[in-house]
């Protein structure tokens, strides 16, 4: 565990801009396609409300990806953009490093998440991205998450870090 009082400890505890939600998406049985919703409902211990992921209770509750991401696994691809659905996440937001987050808890409207692990891209990357998509999402897959107060979710609110301790006080 990193020192609070160290100099790195206050690095990592230093402030970050909020960021943006920009997308939500619900998959609603493995391997459907996701919904594209403009609002969610986070329920906690459980995860988004009409994601198959929300009836297990475990780690992988809600899954998280950058915008800017995106961009870059369109570049590798050699694309313009790339719609958000094909790499299965269920938020998608911009400007805040999610990377930065890890181990924090996370405000977005009226849910706290706190951000797990990275979420390392599956096999079926190559069928939705084609040749090479694998290896593009390979450290851009975004992290997971555990929603540890619901409340709704909307594109266009704010992705707040939230000092305190796990359960968002």
């Amino acid at each position: 565990m990193l020192n609070p009082a160290s100099p790195l400890g206050a690095l990592f505890a230093a402030p970050v801009r909020p960021g943006r939600l920009v997308w939500i998406g619900l998959r609603p049985e493995r391997r459907a396609p996701p919904a594209v919703v403009a609002q969610a409902l986070a329920e906690a211990g459980r995860g988004l409300s009409g994601d198959h992921y929300s009836r297990r209770d475990g780690r992988r509750q809600a899954t998280l990806i950058q915008a800017e991401h995106l961009a870059a696994v369109a570049a590798y691809l050699g694309r313009e953009a790339l719609d958000p659905a094909l790499v299965r996440r269920n938020l998608v937001v911009s400007g805040i490093n999610l990377l930065a987050l890890k181990g924090r808890v996370v405000a977005i409207g009226g849910a706290r998440l706190e951000i797990l692990d990275d979420c390392h891209p599956c096999s079926r990357m190559e069928e939705a991205l084609g040749q090479g998509g694998y290896n593009a999402m390979r450290g851009h897959g975004g992290v997971t998450a555990r929603v540890v107060a619901g409340g709704a979710l909307r594109v266009g609110d704010a992705v707040l870090r939230v000092d305190g301790d796990r359960d968002g006080a």
